[in-house]
């Protein structure tokens, strides 16, 4: 068997799915994962005026997540601010509500109950959200000297132990953003002008973007000083160091957050989709929001009381409809021929390479034809998607690492004589990312020697200096898009792909692509080096230099230095007698 081709096992992630009944929906399963943030909130509990920045992330449940993480705290006791005049000295303390002895004979004054664990504040926040407001006092001036007479509205910061804030919100708000500093650096904040100053009693934890965080650490020279603590989520989950059954808890939790229940039958498309949100054979997918959407979509579209696979299947199929109009467009530009894109046959210079396009929330593979020519010049391999500035600083860094690749194979002893232009045919938008190198170097290989390349297999790619063939990203995408192609043309047996081997451990392809690969009709290969690459699409041995640097003459890379000697203009030092007597002879003539 041909050790470059990946086996049907390996085309999908290999699960051992826990049975629905042993599954428990308890919300700290949705703490699943994220011990970096239950050790930040920790510690929050436990340390004097230090407060945290949980950074989430979009497609997480934020509510939900707040309220599991509180809810795995021990409950705080409840605690009243008590307002006195003792002395002419006013006040305000907190004290907690069991120590309060309701038998003095001068009562103080219970201006507010902190019962609340937490409170989650978003949007339009205002003022009076943290810090309260005055209601009323009465008929009597508003002064120390009457504060049972004072009404008073509670704020998030009076109510709860621990305050979450939206820090976009926040943020967006200079002035609340200001307020809220003050009160940090202070550590008291004053509901009236008119009132003593109430100790700050309660935990911040500011919840954002990991990015906004970095923009607040390095512009707010206070920033570090009041949020020491930074609990960063976690988007996915490794297998190695957690078990599926753990996984399937938060399944159900999710399901639950969603009022959804599901079946034995939904686990396996559930954690098959969440493998591929990861884009990893042995990860699974974090994103509570994402997942409970797709829950809900399943079970609108049923009707049933809870979700099986069919469900799934179905909603996952109505989800592509209503995002591919991109990918339609493209592909009946394919079909229609008005791209150029061979899938049969045999050319010189010539590889279908892969690419992704990518929207906001839908990514989709697209092949793209790769073309290189070849003639006398100075050495240079000129990349014209940089020239023509289509080609972004990855894309040519790749053609870079290919020239130098080049030159350490075939440019040790003298120059390259030759000049190559290499393009994708037939793109009009910018390309980026050194994923295509692989491909650009097969066709460039081709076009030297003349060697026809066969365009029934497409390739991705990245490579060193040295040859080696390293992971790209978007690979189910990359082999989906060129497989769609060709079951469209129709299935011959002899299409296939060629993918880095450090790739394989991210395959989770299609149900009906693997389907195909299991009856012969498509193939995957997997390669570690270029030299593997090239045998495989011109069918010819690359050959090994030997102590000379030099390759065996019916080799692959034997061709290449013959020609390179040939646009050199090397003269052959193994001529026999009469070659050089013909040679003197027609000198003098």
């Amino acid at each position: 068997m041909n050790p470059n081709v990946i086996p049907v096992s390996s085309l999908t992630p290999q699960h051992n799915l826990p049975a629905l009944s042993t599954l428990k929906n308890e919300k700290k399963s949705l703490l699943l994962g994220q011990e970096r943030v239950v050790d930040a909130f920790t510690l929050l509990t436990k340390t004097a005026h230090q407060h945290m920045y949980l950074a989430d992330l979009a497609g997480i449940d934020r509510e939900a997540f707040i309220d599991a993480l509180v809810s795995a705290q021990d409950d705080r006791a409840c605690q009243l601010l008590i307002g006195s005049n003792d002395n002419n000295k006013p006040s305000f303390q907190w004290i907690d509500e069991q120590d309060f002895n309701k038998t003095d004979e001068k009562k103080p004054v219970i201006f507010s109950h902190k019962r609340q664990s937490y409170a989650y504040l978003s949007g339009n926040i205002k003022r009076s959200d943290l810090i309260g407001r005055i209601l009323s006092s009465g008929d009597h001036t508003l002064d120390t000297n009457n504060l049972d007479k004072v009404q008073y509205q509670a704020g998030a910061l009076a109510q709860c132990h621990t305050v979450f804030i939206c820090a976009d919100s926040l943020w967006k708000r200079e002035g609340m953003w200001e307020l809220l500093l003050t009160i940090l650096a202070a550590k008291t904040y004053q509901i009236h002008s008119q009132l003593p100053h109430v100790p700050l009693n309660c935990k911040i934890v500011l919840v954002g973007s990991s990015t906004l965080y970095s923009i607040c650490w390095t512009e707010e020279r206070q920033f570090s000083t009041h949020f020491p603590l930074l609990g960063e989520m976690n988007y996915e989950l490794d297998l190695t160091s957690h078990s599926e059954a753990e996984y399937g808890n938060w399944l159900a939790s999710v399901a639950a957050l969603n009022k959804v229940s599901l079946s034995q039958s939904a686990l396996a498309p559930l954690f098959q989709y969440s493998a591929r949100l990861a884009d990893h054979q042995r990860r699974l997918s974090l994103l509570s929001s994402q997942i409970g959407q797709l829950l809900s979509q399943a079970i609108a579209y049923s009707g049933d009381s809870e979700v099986s696979a069919t469900n799934l299947a179905y909603a996952l199929t109505r989800y592509q409809l209503r995002h591919n109009a991109s990918e339609t467009l493209s592909a009946q530009n394919f079909d229609d021929k008005f791209i150029n894109l061979p899938t049969e046959g045999e050319r010189v210079g010539q590889i279908n390479g892969l690419t992704v396009l990518e929207t906001v929330e839908y990514a989709y593979g697209e092949p793209a034809r790769i073309t290189a020519s070849v003639h006398y010049g100075d050495g240079e391999v000129a990349d014209i998607e940089r020239k023509s500035e289509l080609g972004g600083n990855i894309h040519a860094k790749g053609m870079m690492i290919l020239s130098s690749c080049l030159y350490r194979i075939f440019g040790k002893d003298a120059p390259l004589h030759l000049n190559a232009n290499i393009v994708f045919e037939q793109s009009y938008q910018e390309i980026d990312g050194d994923s295509a190198s692989l491909a650009e170097y097969c066709s460039l290989i081709s076009a030297i020697t003349e060697k026809p390349i066969n365009q029934s297999i497409a390739a991705t790619g990245a490579i060193d200096q040295f040859g080696q063939v390293q992971a790209i990203g978007g690979v189910n995408e990359k082999i989906e898009g060129f497989f769609n192609l060709c079951e469209r043309r129709g299935l011959t047996g002899n299409q296939g792909v060629i993918i880095p081997r450090s790739n394989t451990q991210q395959l989770n392809l299609s149900t009906k692509l693997v389907a195909a690969i299991e009856a012969g009709q498509f193939s995957l290969f997997q390669i570690e080096h270029i030299d593997e690459a090239v045998e495989l699409l011109m069918k010819v041995t690359a050959g090994v230099a030997d102590e000379n640097n030099d390759f065996p003459k019916g080799s692959l890379y034997g061709m290449v230095q013959s020609r390179l000697a040939n646009l050199a203009g090397y003269t052959d030092e193994e001529s026999t007698f009469f070659e050089k007597l013909l040679r003197k002879m027609k000198f003098f003539s």
